[in-house]
């Protein structure tokens, strides 16, 4: 009989396995005790998707209102329901981008680099259908459709260009297709930039994208805070009561919203992941060789992935950068799609759950909480040093109060190279990211073999 560990047509569970590597920190009378952070994190695996993402989101909103209360003094209550509501949209708004990539990429193996340019096409689509027909002076007409007219046209469009961009882009391997997404990318940015289209007339009726100043909508934000100053004007009041303004409770009002969306979206997602369509975007991902020699056309498959999931970046394109009722050519820029990226990398490829966690990893830790950090965290009466070569030599006498000065005032910009830093970590030391162990097989059944019982038949 072959040792368990030698055998390799021995497949040993997943939990085994974990159990098995986990570092031992002390002996209490033969029993073996894990460490601190595996009981935490195993604790942590063992919840369902719905309330690890519920409870991790509750945990950013509880930090920002400690933070608020730390530095708000006799306001802590508006200036936590600002910082609470903005972090939420930031994390609704990424959640859906990293969804939508983790379709492209983590089940699908699609390696598109050009999520700002199908931003930018649903949210120019969506401005040029609903834009009133008669603007204030220096503004740009559109077509004065209802908003949800323009939300599916957005997604309608950014699907369209989706898989006219996928028809040739497709037949290349993975790092040529990133070329090419990320120059489909600059070319849709340079358009809406041009003059030329910048107001237009078609049968008679004017409209355009407004060149390089931009164009002016009617958002969801909007509808928001009529919601919010309408129905829900009772609750204003009650919030004013207590200190809160009503832009701040609008704002957080929107941002719930979103994560209704990102709970929309998850839905639909995993009913798709889940499919046979699924389990082919799965298999196309381990071997793409092997699913074409099953019968399967990969090319179709994969085009109608990378639709989707462009659709869903133009929704995002319109419900996060349009949230103000206005977008320009300034929001599209290549840094967002770097963004997403590390957001999914965080929250581990291949995982919906994980894409949200890395969202609001990245987006409320990393991203937000650092720049609120800087304005309003300060060392009393030390000021900081004008660069980083004073502040160093600080050290030298044994006073670290310089350094920690110029940090705190220079986090807005430090903390790319947190992010920096968080990724080689992720990379080197947990490269499916946080949650990457959970990420589907291509199989719909479990091939692990079940370890042999009394009764069962041995391994020979």
């Amino acid at each position: 009989m072959a040792a368990i560990g030698t055998d390799p047509g021995l497949r040993v569970p997943r939990a085994h396995r974990r159990l098995a590597v986990a570092p031992v920190r002390y002996l209490r009378g033969g029993v073996d005790s894990m460490s601190a952070v595996d009981t935490v994190r195993n604790r942590l695996d063992a919840l369902p998707d719905v309330g690890l993402v519920v409870a991790f989101i509750a945990s950013i909103w509880a930090v920002m209102l400690v933070l608020a209360i730390a530095v708000g003094g006799a306001n802590w209550a508006n200036l936590a329901a600002g910082f609470i509501g903005s972090v939420t949209v930031l994390i609704g708004g990424y959640a859906i981008l990293a969804l939508a990539l983790n379709l492209q990429w983590g089940y699908t193996g699609l390696f598109n680099i050009g999520i700002a340019g199908f931003m930018a096409v649903g949210a120019y689509t969506t401005a040029v259908l609903t834009a009133p027909t008669d603007p204030a002076a220096g503004a740009v007409p559109g077509l004065g459709l209802p908003l949800w007219v323009g939300l599916i046209g957005g997604m309608a469009m950014a699907a369209i260009i989706g898989g006219l961009a996928a028809l040739p882009a497709l037949r290349l391997k993975a790092d040529y297709l990133a070329i090419v997404t990320v120059a489909f990318s600059e070319i849709i940015r340079l358009v809406v930039n041009w003059n030329g289209l910048a107001e237009v007339s078609l049968f008679g009726v004017p409209f355009g994208t407004g060149g390089a100043t931009g164009i002016s909508f009617k958002s969801a934000n909007e509808v928001a805070s009529t919601l919010i100053n309408g129905v829900g004007q009772p609750l204003v009041t009650a919030a004013e009561g207590v200190g809160v303004s009503g832009p701040n409770l609008a704002n957080l009002t929107y941002g719930i919203l979103l994560l209704l969306v990102v709970a929309a979206s998850y839905w639909v997602l995993a009913r798709i992941t889940n499919s046979p369509f699924g389990r082919v975007l799965k298999a196309i991902r381990e071997d793409e060789t092997v699913t074409q020699s099953l019968g399967k056309d990969t090319r179709r498959f994969k085009i109608k992935t990378f639709m989707i999931g462009c659709a869903l970046m133009g929704l995002a394109g319109v419900l996060f950068r349009g949230q103000a009722g206005y977008v320009s050519p300034q929001q599209f820029r290549p840094t967002i799609t770097f963004y997403v990226f590390a957001a999914l990398i965080i929250g581990g490829s291949g995982s919906n759950t994980g894409s949200i966690i890395g969202a609001a990893t990245f987006s409320g830790l990393l991203f937000y909480l650092p720049a609120r950090l800087g304005e309003n965290v300060s060392l009393g009466g030390t000021r900081a040093p004008s660069n980083i070569v004073d502040a160093i030599a600080g050290l030298g006498s044994l006073d670290p109060l310089p350094l920690l000065a110029y940090t705190i005032s220079n986090v807005s910009t430090l903390r790319f190279v947190l992010i920096g830093v968080v990724l080689i970590y992720i990379i080197q030391n947990q490269p499916d990211g946080l949650l990457g162990h959970r990420n589907e097989p291509a199989t719909s059944v479990s091939l692990d073999r079940p370890q042999s019982g009394s009764g069962g038949e041995a391994n020979e």
